[in-house]
């Protein structure tokens, strides 16, 4: 890692994800379930170094973010009257800071849920309902004006965008048999160097980041990309247009559905003790067998740390 970052010196550094929360919910099947459905709104925080936490608040689960200035974040779905969607998905989100040891320090920062009263006018925000990357670009914002981000992001980016990528795309390797240039193809490759001679599971884990965060990880962009394949399929005239978009967009939602899946690798990654290595046998590995779907488990009382 060391050696790529010499020989790469344009490129961004990213900064390491903050901890998992500290106590034992954190290992019980229905906390991480209601981790993964949240890992949208906790990853991008976690990445600007904020703990996140999941509780059960009035009657949703919530999101806990402790702030560095001992106050706290609670971003939530609807609670009075409470979301009908399931936890992750609700039809609006409001984030409020407050403080512990002291009432006053009530702010929201975020609310986009409709104004029910008619003489109240409609917040800005109300408009994007329960997308998350509004709402993290106004925790980005406010945050920042309050000096309260561990990891800003950087200032000639839009909140929440990921880095430019380079002006010059890399150079395919030269090889006789091999007439077009795969630039994609080669910067997965060039990833997956990275990744073989990575010198720590901490090293790793950043590689998978890359990968696997759910707002500009190498999944999203390709669930995306499937995507707009899917609409481009549509403008055809044939049927075998519209045919062709449901594979498409099949292939989206795999791609969608395995990053949910292997959202915790990154953090089970980094917590690998490393081995001596030992001499093993060539063989052909066998293929991991599929994860069985996971149901959502009922609402479990606030944790107890």
């Amino acid at each position: 890692m060391a050696a790529d970052e010499e020989n790469t010196p344009d490129a961004p550094r990213t900064a390491p994800l903050a901890p998992l929360p500290d106590h034992r919910d954190v290992n019980t099947p229905w906390w991480q379930e209601l981790w993964r459905r949240h890992a949208h709104i906790t990853t991008p925080l976690r990445a600007r170094g904020l703990q996140c936490d999941i509780e059960f608040g009035l009657s949703a689960y919530i999101v806990r973010v402790p702030l560095p200035d001992d106050s706290y974040l609670i971003i939530s779905p609807p609670q009075e009257p409470s979301s009908e969607r399931p936890p992750g998905d609700p039809e609006s989100w409001m984030a409020t800071r407050e403080h512990p040891d002291d009432p006053a320090l009530f702010e929201v920062l975020y609310d986009s849920a409709p104004s029910s009263d008619p003489g109240v006018p409609q917040r800005p925000e109300a408009r994007h309902g329960g997308s998350a990357q509004p709402l993290i670009e106004a925790l980005d914002h406010r945050l920042a004006e309050l000096g309260l981000l561990p990891h800003p992001v950087l200032p000639h980016l839009h909140p929440g965008q990921a880095p430019p990528e380079p002006s010059k795309a890399p150079e395919a390797p030269a090889t006789a048999d091999r007439a077009p240039s795969y630039v994609y193809g080669d910067a997965m490759l060039a990833l997956t160097d990275r990744l073989n001679g990575a010198e720590s599971h901490a090293d790793a884990a950043a590689l998978l980041h890359q990968v696997l965060d759910p707002v500009n990880g190498l999944l999203e962009r390709l669930g995306e990309f499937f995507e707009a394949a899917d609409e481009k399929a549509k403008e055809a005239e044939e049927d075998d247009g519209f045919d062709l978009s449901y594979d498409l967009a099949d292939a989206a939602a795999e791609i969608r559905n395995l990053g949910e899946v292997l959202h915790v690798s990154e953090d089970r990654m980094r917590s690998l003790t490393p081995l001596a290595p030992t001499p093993r046998p060539h063989s052909t590995p066998a293929r991991a067998p599929s994860l069985p779907p996971r149901a959502l488990p009922p609402a479990q009382p606030r944790h107890t740390r």
